[in-house]
């Protein structure tokens, strides 16, 4: 199969070809189709399978014929859960969409509101949004919604893991009723579809792998270790296994800021991205990762929900979540678009539940080995597989200061509300609204984004 054979029109295969890709993914050669005839659809695609070029390749098409956006009014709305994820798929729309007479544009908050306003009054065939930032916008005129054909949600499960909930029905409230609905998640969950009966309308649904399995290019090891060597045993990995481009996860903001002080102690170059960074040191820091200035990247998963990093060879989980699902976005990070990866968890005795919780979600227990120098003091018990059906926990919802891509409030930290409004940017790596090399090997498996 090939992308012609899926209705995409010359302009947009060319930009496709040019990023070296010639077949689609599964979830392109299912999404793509449907989404160009009209319909509404209900997709669940884990990260890395190119779900994001899923409705952004067919969006274009849809919007490529028609009449312009007015001054300050959209056509399309693409809504995501944080910065980096929305500043990922307005990359997505500019690479694709580089030969198309259509304007597209990303708000967020961590940066200033007034260039965004200005650049809306030009009217934007494809806005990118978190959904604070967009409400602020709306609040001020900046933006309407009275032409707004299209409307997708991407991440959606993470939108209502982080509290969105109330933001998103807002929105929903104040647009066309008659509009096309695109709806992205990791699974279908009850709240996913309760959230959707709201929104889409007799949708199609597209699945390409069972909800929460982990990839198969993925190699998963535990290494037992005590609480307070974690730190140590993370940094003699690193150096012994020669590993470059490390992605690590911690549980707290504090952890990550203080392990990214620890590693830089030791000599490897480390750098933390969180809910309390600005906008700036985050982007900062994710660009210095990817080439390769700094060597381990430190994150809260807030914070990495939505990156993309070509060809990341190591994921780490300091801690693990407390979510189990979570784990298997975490390690979704690596291992993709036919890649090659390594996630390595180092587990404590006090994580001994959180684990088990973890090998019952994925049906599988995790290889161990012991590290000769590390190993622990209190032993990490034997696993026993649970076989019974896996009943998610309901994620805690964060607290307000803490939310990624919530309202824009005081500072450009973008992170503390206040109760003023505030301002949320997302960056990629290119020089505007960032530049994405759709994530894989290559492998001619369908662009990542």
């Amino acid at each position: 199969m090939s992308f012609a054979s899926l209705g995409l029109s010359e302009p947009i295969l060319k930009a496709v070809a040019e990023q070296g890709y010639d077949t689609p993914s599964p979830i392109q050669a299912k999404a793509i189709p449907i989404v160009i005839e009209g319909r509404d659809v209900m997709a669940a695609a884990q990260t890395g399978t190119g779900k994001t070029a899923g409705f952004t390749l067919p969006l274009l098409e849809r919007l490529s014929s028609g009449r312009p956006a007015n001054s300050n009014q959209i056509r399309a709305l693409v809504l995501t859960p944080t910065r980096e994820l929305a500043a990922q798929v307005a990359d997505s729309v500019a690479t694709y969409g580089k030969y198309l007479n259509l304007k597209s544009t990303v708000v967020f908050g961590g940066v200033k509101i007034n260039p965004q306003m200005m650049k809306l009054r030009q009217g934007t065939d494809i806005l990118v949004a978190t959904p604070g930032r967009l409400l602020d916008l709306y609040n001020q005129n900046a933006v309407k919604f009275d032409q707004v054909e299209v409307l997708v949600l991407d991440e959606a499960d993470r939108m209502l893991d982080m509290g969105f909930i109330h933001d998103i029905r807002k929105i929903l409230a104040k647009l066309p009723k008659n509009r096309q609905n695109l709806m992205f998640s990791a699974t279908f969950s009850n709240d996913i579809r309760s959230l959707a009966k709201g929104i889409v309308n007799n949708p199609a649904e597209v699945s390409v792998s069972p909800p929460n399995s982990t990839v198969e290019t993925v190699e998963q090891l535990i290494y037992p270790v005590d609480k307070a060597r974690k730190g140590k045993l993370l940094a003699h990995l690193i150096k012994d296994k020669k590993w470059h481009q490390v992605l690590v996860f911690s549980r707290t903001k504090h952890g990550a800021n203080r392990l990214a002080k620890d590693l830089d102690a030791k000599g490897i170059k480390a750098a933390a991205i969180h809910g309390n960074k600005s906008q700036g040191a985050r982007t900062r820091a994710l660009a210095e990762f990817k080439q390769g200035e700094v060597q381990v990247l430190v994150a809260t998963d807030i914070a990495a929900r939505g990156l993309d990093i070509d060809l990341l060879p190591f994921v780490v989980n300091f801690d693990l979540p407390n979510v189990s699902e979570d784990y298997v976005h975490r390690i979704g990070r690596t291992g993709r678009a036919g890649a090659s990866g390594l996630a390595v968890s180092l587990v404590c005795a006090d994580e001994t539940k959180l684990l088990f919780d973890i090998e019952r979600l994925i049906q599988q227990v995790l290889p161990r080995e012991i590290i000769a120098g590390f190993e622990p003091v209190h032993e990490l018990p034997a696993s026993r597989l649970d076989k019974r059906p896996f009943k998610a926990k309901k994620p805690k919802k964060p607290r307000v200061e803490h939310k990624d891509g919530q309202r824009s409030g005081g500072n450009a930290q973008g992170n503390k509300a206040d109760g003023k409004s505030k301002t949320m940017n997302n960056g990629r790596n290119r020089r505007g609204p960032a530049k994405a090399n759709p994530a894989g090997n290559r492998s001619r498996r369908g662009p990542a984004k």
